[in-house]
């Protein structure tokens, strides 16, 4: 197969969650200790740093990934899902993994892929594995998939563990309280590994404590700290996230990183590691900006931003998935708005019709456009220089205009 035969084959042919949702969610984690075992366990060749969360888990895995670039090391990025390109979720030092790399390695594996019937997320956690152990990388980032207890990356012992915050996503699949979604969040925590958790929330506390006691674990709760950090990366909410990142250093060992190292670093975090989709200036005039925050605490975040900027008209470039809950989500954004309904290209997408029709409910009114591309054109279009076009409401939403 050539690569975009492989990349088919990896989509469509075994389950895949950012295509298909909840039938793609495994309880357990057999395939990927099986496919680790064949491998002969490359996650036990280099130091890793596992970082999940409800938010910020991507950006905080990119500004600790720059960091270290920045101090010297050779650093394995594993992130998830991609925004344009599969590759992008597999990185050294900001530089993609070679689509010839991808090939080989699915057609060298593929009868124990097939046989073993493992996910598209576990064959690609594999594929990261086996390349960063391959290529002798001083450390890797690995962020959490789904999840944290059951999710494939969850073979590892990390140095440090990073938990950034806790809130209501995934509830299918993780639990319908901020307890029980913890829970499963505390699953990276391990025996006498140190973890920081990014945000102090009353609520979630005491489950991340009873877990850290249990195995030993040093806990630190970062939202503590009196310091802050600039970074390159343009949100408001990125302070949190800066803050988590830079705590990771004061508990990973055997790796030298100064003061000077840590401010650079979150100051290069595009450049080091190429992140694209948070609160991303796709133009200047008129003003169009996307991101990718797509549950309720994250779009009230990015919501709060906007509504400070200065513009003469809103318009908005909406779509989501289906399993969202609408409910939640939809009385955050601004009545004063002109909308443009749109369903992201995948699966799961949730049709613009439906999205166009809940919205009223909340009196958020506009237009349905049948792609994401005719949506965010139509927007462009309509604005004027002194208004503010932003895209969002899903990863893959984003994805379909960078």
């Amino acid at each position: 197969m050539n690569y975009p035969q492989t990349l088919d084959w990896m989509f469509a042919k075994l389950p895949m969650y950012q295509r298909e949702g909840k039938i793609a969610f495994k309880k357990d984690l057999t395939n990927i200790l099986a496919f680790s075992k064949a491998l002969d366990s490359p996650e036990k060749r280099f130091k890793t740093i596992h970082v999940g969360g409800t938010n910020g888990k991507g950006s905080t895995s990119h500004m600790i990934a720059s960091i270290l670039q920045e101090s010297g090391y050779k650093v394995g990025l594993y992130t998830s899902p991609h925004l344009k390109n599969f590759t992008e979720r597999i990185r050294i030092n900001g530089k993609e993994i070679p689509q010839q790399k991808v090939v080989s390695f699915i057609s060298q594996h593929q009868v124990f892929l097939e046989k073993q019937k493992l996910s598209f997320f576990e064959m690609t956690v594999g594929l990261a594995f086996d390349y960063f152990a391959n290529e002798n990388v001083d450390i890797a980032i690995v962020e959490v998939g789904l999840g944290g207890r059951l999710d494939s990356t969850n073979i590892i012992v990390p140095e440090v563990s990073v938990i950034t915050n806790i809130g209501l996503d995934h509830t299918q699949f993780l639990g319908e309280t901020l307890p029980e979604i913890a829970f499963e969040k505390a699953g990276i925590i391990k025996k006498q590994i140190p973890v920081i958790i990014g945000e102090e929330q009353a609520a979630v506390k005491a489950v991340f404590l009873e877990k850290a006691n249990a195995v030993n674990a040093t806990v630190f709760f970062a939202s503590t700290s009196d310091v802050s950090y600039k970074t390159d990366l343009l949100g408001e909410y990125q302070r949190n996230n800066a803050i988590t990142a830079a705590a990771v250093f004061q508990f990973l060992k055997g790796f030298t990183v100064s003061a000077e190292h840590i401010k650079n670093g979150l100051l290069q975090v595009v450049k080091n590691t190429s992140l694209k989709g948070r609160w991303q200036i796709l133009q200047e005039e008129p003003l169009a900006i996307c991101d990718t925050a797509h549950n309720k605490e994250g779009l009230a975040l990015v919501l709060n931003q906007l509504k400070k900027q200065n513009y003469q008209k809103l318009h908005i470039v909406l779509g989501m998935v289906a399993e969202k809950s609408l409910e939640d989500i939809l009385p955050l954004f601004p009545k004063e708005a002109d909308y443009y309904f749109c369903k992201p290209a995948i699966p799961r997408g949730l049709s613009e019709e439906v999205l166009e029709k809940k919205a009223m409910e909340f009196q958020l009114l506009g237009k349905k456009y049948a792609s994401v591309e005719n949506a965010y054109a139509n927007a462009l279009l309509n604005a004027n220089q002194e208004d503010i076009v932003f895209v969002g409401g899903s990863t893959f939403v984003v994805a379909e205009i960078i």
